[in-house]
């Protein structure tokens, strides 16, 4: 079967792939763009609030290093519990 169209057919609908599939590639690039911006900030996210609970705990573990020893209080004496007296019926 013999290709019936013109060549300025055929050269329209070619320049309308390419233009359709460089679109295309364009998106897919600006989506794959904002995911790594949006990983990039997760990542410093991440980074900062684990710097902030490192050095929390570390303030935390001074500070239990200084702090006194806690003072446990008296002990009350145990008293023996003694069977119930039964009443008379």
């Amino acid at each position: 079967m013999a290709d019936t169209r013109s060549t300025s057919d055929k050269s329209a609908a070619r320049a309308r792939a390419q233009n359709h599939f460089a679109a295309s590639e364009q998106r897919e690039t600006a989506v794959r763009q904002m995911i790594e911006n949006e990983r990039a900030a997760v990542a410093a996210r991440t980074d900062k609030l684990r710097k902030l609970r490192l050095a929390k705990e570390e303030a935390d573990r001074i500070a239990a290093a200084n702090a006194p020893p806690p003072v446990k209080p008296a002990a009350k004496p145990r008293m023996r519990k003694t069977a119930a007296k039964k009443k008379p019926s």
